[in-house]
């Protein structure tokens, strides 16, 4: 299957279109507040330091700083005065305070590096990854509690004193308790549990009734609960086989033979494995039935070969349904899983029978055109189908899907398709020779040259010689005799292509030798591997579907399951409704946004979740006073790139930056296998030209081949954390094109990359926005990316980001750090080792973008909100066990009884529910593509009978069907309403900084899936050998001969995985990843 794409549509070359306004805006927001500041807002250079250390400082926009005070030099892990200093913040909904400098906007403030006096040395923010890395198993619950505490010394005292120690230890008692007094704070944190079973997540704190209600239809259909008494059997098969479809046919075999003679007439349904469920006992304890199957007729007239199966029945329990009714009617908390398990299995019974299963799809060549994809591959469509619990009751989950199968091709064409090239007159090379061999090994086939026997066999690998160089042994006496002429004399078949290998079919130590040209590819076989970026292109194009059309679709397919007829529904009483349910919905108001008031516009309300920069400045101009461009494509000449420099740089400027018209040194093109050798050397001349000035280059402009390989990957590795600069990479062709709208797009991501901001809320600047403006609030966004099918060692690569500013939360500094193969849990959140000479030391990346913070702001975060994205249901419990743990580890290493309150939500968008409007035709209801207006919520009928979660559609649609997120809080100690939940969530969704578009998923969750997949390309090597570029790049990744050399240095999964290499201080600190 194939992860949409996300929904902010950036263009090629790291940038996003800017999309015009356009249509009606629903749900208006009130205008600006008469309360916001008057001047210029120009941010930058506040010099927030713990107080007693800093001089007067401008509030927004003071200036480039007044005197700003010393702060001692900490080290890595050090312990942190952590103290709660300075005015007590206002309550709710206040007015900001006075500002101390008589008003804003005073000067433009410094943002970045050339901006303003250096600070004094202050605590760092350190990559994660640089303690000694201990791979190991995850420790258990226990030893997650009982974590040794890290000593708390104020800064200056010279030696650890035994009250000291003493001190520490209590630390590690009352976080255990977990029942921390807070400053300005009378909540008592709630404990955490010991394991899942004593969890319990947030309930509903009633509905939201902001925005304006409308009514909108879900791909859910109601289900009816049976009132049937269902039994569990455990079912043994012996010999044991691994194959389901063997399982299947033996269970189909007993069932047809003894259900009106030893089943009681029954009907049960089977999971293919070990378990059997009826709709009422089977008429014995424990039974025992002898089965032969025989294997269908390959059409040669031999005997068919016949299977002897023992299996053994034997009753196992009774499931019980009453719960599953207690808990949809909000009377029970815990889903009672295994009930849900067993209808799941009764409605997949009929179509596992017709279709080709695959996970909780089921596809087939006749549910719709199949579609070539490229390189030997086909598409099939199919139906998603899934039992939930919902509001409801019980609800039957129906979407549309298509995945991407083995075209059932003559082995010769697959292979002529899969090398896009006639090879047949001439031998194999060896990067053809592996291509094929990874296509087709596990691959079904079946032979041709034997009239009507189609006899299959599966591919093992190819032969290293060529079929007219193989021979083989035809008697006991050791006579040989060659394939090409024992197929001659016994088929009478003369093989035409005998410069090519063999397939190798069976075991290694009996091989059998297929030439290609006798096989043809069995059809139905799913294709799993990672698909190349011309196969996604042509999958999305076939699964892109506007929402009426996905909408017919679904109910077609409801009707054409016919559910009512299934003789397994009929069975266990299973009713389903053939309508879309219909379900209440509010349309959320678009948040205004705040520009420079340089500008012709300085606010702007989004329409139908767009706006553009049209008369408007950045709300904080970075400032780009030296850079160079290096041009690493053949067909820009200097004098091109030297216009488009200019031509960026006066857009940059035009937009609110200040941006230096002429690079240090002149725009050079270099070739990209030199990539490495050209940005070093260009680094270096810059570097010594600047340093006498004692200035910084703030960044690098780098054109890139239209198709570039491996060159952005590297160019990004090598900048980030060998240089320490930020590059901002454009495509050949938009050099050429040289829109404005490009230009204005690339500003904006540049703009951030130097430490500015493009927009902040109005409600954030008025302290308006309920439980993050009434004191200081950090909000973290975290995500796990693992590798392709197929990379079977690669690490998985963990990030998170986290607010740096505030009351405004629109920077976010970012961590990453590699972990175990497939491995969910964020192990670095948290974590101590022993250093030689300071004893025990903690660090991670919580603690680490917690003094980040408030070195930046100069406050402590007194509320954490963490927004964390791709973890499944499955998963819920171990997560929020894991990672809360460790923010609450991570708060008590930095100061005793800080424990400030934690909400923790989990950001879904790998789900297949999907909204539509009431009625397609209202325009007043649908955006430009068809689909739900942006900013609309769900959180009844179809979420969660109890718990706190939602729907939310915070996107206009571009193409295709919206998917909106779900969002569900798994912790929340800091008692978010509803509405102030879904309007902050949707809130923040217009301050991606990427493009003038709100986006699907919150952007601390965002920013986190950006700087994962970057991270990717810090790990040498490259373990992708067809792979995909993203974010700057098109192109297959790895697929030059320089990558494609590398090998993998990681041997297994469990192996000690290799930490990234480090990020440099000055790069880590801005948003890099956008």
């Amino acid at each position: 299957m194939v992860r949409k794409k996300r929904q902010d549509q950036s263009s090629e070359g790291e940038s996003s279109r800017l999309q015009q306004s356009g249509g009606i805006g629903r749900g208006r927001a009130a205008p600006p507040p008469t309360q916001q500041p008057t001047g210029g807002y120009q941010g930058g250079g506040r010099g927030w330091v713990p107080q007693g250390q800093q001089g007067g400082h401008g509030g927004y926009g003071g200036g480039r700083g007044g005197g700003r005070g010393g702060m001692s030099q900490q080290q890595y892990g050090a312990q942190f005065e952590y103290q709660s200093r300075g005015p007590q913040p206002q309550s709710r909904g206040g007015p900001p305070p006075p500002r101390r400098d008589g008003g804003v906007g005073g000067g433009r403030g410094g943002v970045g590096p050339a901006a303003g006096p250096v600070r004094p040395p202050v605590p760092e923010l350190h990559q994660a990854g640089q303690a000694p890395y201990q791979a190991g198993p995850i420790p258990s619950q226990a030893a997650m509690t009982s974590g040794k505490a890290v000593e708390v010394q104020a800064v200056g005292s010279s030696s650890t004193s035994t009250s000291e120690q003493a001190a520490s230890s209590q630390v590690t008692q009352q976080f255990q308790q977990l029942t921390v007094q807070e400053v300005q704070s009378s909540q008592a944190l709630q404990p955490l549990p010991a394991s899942s079973k004593a969890m319990r997540f947030p309930l509903r704190p009633g509905k939201g009734s902001a925005g304006f209600k409308c009514i909108v239809k879900a791909n859910h259909f109601f289900a009816e609960l049976p009132d049937k008494d269902l039994h569990q059997y455990d079912v043994s098969i012996i010999p044991e086989v691994t194959s389901r479809g063997v399982n299947r046919a033996v269970m189909e075999q007993l069932v047809k033979l003894y259900r009106e003679s030893h089943l009681g007439r029954r009907l049960p349904a089977y999971d293919g494995r070990k378990s059997l469920y009826t709709a009422g006992p089977l008429p014995f304890v424990s039974k025992e039935f002898k089965i032969t199957l025989i294997d269908e007729d390959d059409r040669s007239g031999a005997p068919r070969r016949e299977r002897e199966f023992k299996v053994v029945i034997k009753l196992a329990a009774r499931v019980d349904l009453h719960h599953l009714g207690m808990f949809l009617q909000g009377r029970q908390a815990d889903a009672p899983q295994e009930a849900l398990q067993v209808l799941d299995i009764v409605l997949r019974e009929l179509p596992t029978s017709r279709y080709s299963p695959v996970g909780r799809s089921f596809y087939s060549p006749h549910l719709g055109r199949r579609q070539t994809l490229g390189d030997g591959l086909e598409s099939w469509r199919g139906f998603y189908q899934s039992i939930r619990p919902t509001q409801m009751g019980l609800s039957l989950n129906i979407d549309m899907s298509s995945t991407a199968f083995i075209e059932p091709l003559p082995v010769i064409d697959f292979v002529m398709e899969l090398l896009n090239k006639d090879v047949t007159s001439r031998p194999l090379s060896d990067a053809d020779r592996v291509k094929i061999k990874k296509a087709l090994r596990g691959v079904k086939v079946e032979v041709t040259h034997r009239g009507n026997m189609r006899r299959k066999y599966r591919i093992s690998g190819l032969t290293s010689q060529a079929t007219r160089e193989l021979t083989f042994p035809v008697d006991e006496r050791g006579t040989v005799k060659s394939v090409v002429e024992y197929f001659r004399e016994t088929y009478g078949f003369v093989i035409q292509h005998t410069q090519w290998p063999c397939l190798q079919v069976g075991n290694q130590q009996r091989p059998n030798y297929l030439p290609m040209e006798v096989c043809k590819i069995v059809e139905g076989q799913r294709y799993s591997k990672r698909l190349n970026e011309k196969q996604i292109t042509n999958l999305l194009r076939v699964t892109c579907q506007r929402p009426h059309e996905r909408e017919f679709d679904i109910v077609q397919t409801v009707h054409h399951n016919s559910y009512h007829a299934d003789p397994y529904a009929q069975e266990f009483g299973i009713k389903i409704d053939e309508k879309l349910a219909s379900v209440e919905a509010r349309v959320l108001p678009a948040p205004w946004l705040k520009y420079h008031d340089a500008g012709r516009e300085k606010s702007c309300l989004p329409q139908v979740g767009q706006w553009n920069m049209m008369n408007k400045k950045m709300v904080n101009g970075g400032t780009v006073n030296n850079w160079i461009c290096i041009n690493f494509s053949r067909n820009v000449k200097d004098p091109q790139a030297h216009t488009f420099c200019v031509e960026l740089a006066q857009m940059c400027c035009i937009s609110g930056m200040v941006f230096n018209s002429e690079p240090v040194i002149p725009v050079i093109s270099a070739r990209p296998d030199q990539v490495e050798k050209v940005l070093k050397m260009r680094y270096h001349d810059a570097v010594t030209k600047l340093r006498p000035q004692q200035k910084e280059l703030d960044l690098l402009i780098v054109i890139l081949p239209d198709i570039n390989g491996s060159l952005y990957g590297d160019l990004k590795r090598i900048c980030e954390t060998e240089l320490g600069i930020v590059s901002q990479c454009c495509l050949t062709k938009h050099v050429f094109r040289m829109s404005k709208q490009y230009l204005a797009n690339v500003a904006l991501k540049i703009n951030v990359k130097v430490g500015g901001r493009n927009t902040v809320l109005v409600d954030a600047l008025s302290r308006r926005i309920p439980l993050v403006s009434d004191r200081p609030t950090i909000i973290f966004g975290a995500d796990v990316t693992h590798p392709h099918p197929g990379e079977d060692s690669s690490p998985s690569i963990a990030a998170v980001v986290a607010s740096q500013d505030w009351p405004e939360v629109t920077k976010y500094a970012g961590l990453v750090c590699a972990q175990a193969h497939r491995q969910e849990l964020i192990q670095d959140l948290y974590k101590t080792w022993e250093d030689p000479n300071r004893g025990p030391v903690s660090g991670g990346m919580i603690k680490e973008l917690l003094i980040s913070f408030r070195k930046s702001t100069g406050h402590k975060p007194q509320r954490i909100i963490f927004y964390r994205d791709g973890v499944s249901e499955g998963q819920f419990y171990q997560v929020l066990l894991y990672e809360l743990d460790a923010i609450r580890k991570a708060c008590a290493s930095l100061e005793q009884n800080y424990q400030p309150p934690v909400t923790f939500v989990v950001v879904q968008k790998r789900h297949h529910t999907r909204l539509f409007a009431n009625n397609h035709n209202d325009r007043q209801s649908v955006d430009k593509s068809g689909n739900i207006l942006p900013g609309t919520v769900v959180d009844s009928k179809i979420c969660h009978p109890t718990e706190f979660d939602f729907y939310l559609c915070s996107h206009a649609g571009i193409q295709g069907t919206s998917r909106p997120a779900h969002y569900h809080v798994l912790w929340d100690e800091n008692n978010f309403s509803a509405d102030d939940l879904q309007s902050l969530t949707n809130n923040l969704c217009y301050t991606y900084a990427r493009c003038t578009r709100s986006v699907s998923i919150v952007p601390p969750a965002y920013y986190a899936h950006l700087a994962a997949f970057r991270a990717r390309f810090y790990m040498e090597p490259d373990n992708s050998d067809s792979g995909s570029m993203t974010s700057g790049a098109p192109g297959a990744r790895g697929a030059t001969s320089a990558a494609a050399a590398r090998s993998t240095r990681f041997a297994a999964a469990n192996a000690a995985v290799r930490p990234l290499p480090p990020l440099k201080e000055n790069v880590k600190r801005v948003m890099f990843y956008c």
